[in-house]
């Protein structure tokens, strides 16, 4: 997950900046390139939510890896919009195929343990891949490289970490020949409003998410800040899915994904609200305790919601959010090239945030 997530998904955010400098990239290009990353992981994540991959797990997720590491190099060998547009989608679809198979390898696993903490333990790689890859930017700039060094790096980093799961990743446990149909979801108003609210997230992090590290440069924040800026986000990104666990027992699913979306929505107006440097380390810090908790709360609401579907439901849930951070950073982007910053995207992902909070209430009162 660190290096599929971390590095293959998310360092985009801190390689973004010097890739504008160099290249003069428009805020409007920005958004796109991200927004093609997030079509390919919506793309490979649907593909891959059918059984044609049963009894094929293990090699599709280090395919995936692989192609992860190959991509990423090639981002480092162009300056082509175009090309990045292509590598970035192709990227998208391997980090969907390696968080669908390798998770399910590894949570099957744990299954059949009776291990409930590895569930944690590894979506945490994602936050702390998002963190190494912080720090591995940083010390690359710090040797006088650039950009495409930093992508680079990546692939080098991603390659040895394909190199070790090769080594070590068992093969997926055995599963049920067959697979029970499902009927068709039943669109109570609560399912209708739980997937909005879950679409409307996907917008609110994705800005914050994507465009976080250019805005700390921006601000003039300086290198250390940038760093930070991220590098505390994969931190508290790392240790959210463990500190929110009592909010969730305390709250239910429906309080947890509530409060994490009004924290949510504190963080990305503090990202513009507050002086710099205060203003991206808090939203780095806030976006990352965050967003992966309302992620995996937002997805167990929707298939509890839908008891006798839980697969579509699921379906419907990733197409929804998956949705809204592909129009989040094309929004994002056309914005703060007209308004010449990001603080005007911030303030509208915030209110859509409100919103999705909004959206969530008459459902949350209604849970057990």
């Amino acid at each position: 997950m660190a290096a599929a997530m971390g590095f293959g998904r998310f360092s985009f955010t801190p390689i973004l900046p010097g890739m504008i400098a160099d290249l003069g990239l428009s805020s409007t290009e920005a958004g796109v390139i991200a927004a093609a990353n997030f079509t390919g992981y919506l793309a490979g994540a649907v593909v891959g939510a059918y059984g044609w991959a049963n009894g094929r797990d293990r090699w599709l997720g280090l395919a995936s890896l692989l192609f992860t590491a190959l991509l990423m190099a090639g981002m480092g060998l162009t300056d082509s919009v175009a090309a990045f547009v292509v590598l970035r989608f192709l990227s998208g679809i391997a980090s969907a195929f390696a968080m669908i198979f390798i998770t399910s390898i590894v949570l099957g696993h744990a299954a059949r343990a009776g291990n409930e903490a590895v569930q944690s333990a590894h979506f945490a790689g994602v936050g702390f891949g998002i963190a190494a890859s912080s720090l591995m930017i940083m010390l690359v700039g710090l040797a006088g490289f650039g950009w495409r060094a930093d992508w680079l790096a990546g692939a080098g980093v991603t390659f040895a970490v394909f190199l070790f799961v090769a080594r070590f990743l068992p093969r997926a446990p055995v599963h049920a020949a067959d697979v029970p149909h499902e009927p068709p979801i039943v669109w109570s108003p609560a399912v209708i409003l739980t997937m909005l609210s879950y679409g409307l997230f996907g917008f609110g992090y994705v800005v914050t998410a994507t465009f976080i590290v250019t805005m700390a440069r921006m601000a003039n924040a300086g290198p250390m800040v940038e760093f930070l800026t991220w590098f505390v986000t994969g931190c508290t990104a790392a240790a959210s899915l463990f500190l929110w666990r009592p909010v969730m027992h305390r709250k239910g699913l429906g309080g947890a994904y509530l409060a994490g979306l009004l924290v949510e929505a504190a963080g990305v107006l503090a990202s513009v609200a507050l002086p710099s440097p205060a203003a991206p380390l808090v939203g780095g810090a806030l976006l990352g305790a965050t967003f992966m908790i309302i992620t995996a709360y937002g997805l167990r609401l929707g298939r509890a919601l839908s008891p006798q579907s839980p697969r579509r439901a699921l379906a419907f849930m990733t197409a929804a959010f998956g949705i809204g951070q592909i129009v989040g950073p094309l929004c994002a982007g056309w914005l703060a090239e007209r308004t010449g910053s990001f603080s005007a995207p911030s303030l509208v992902a915030a209110a859509v945030l409100l919103v999705s909070a909004g959206l969530i209430l008459p459902v949350q009162r209604r849970l057990p």
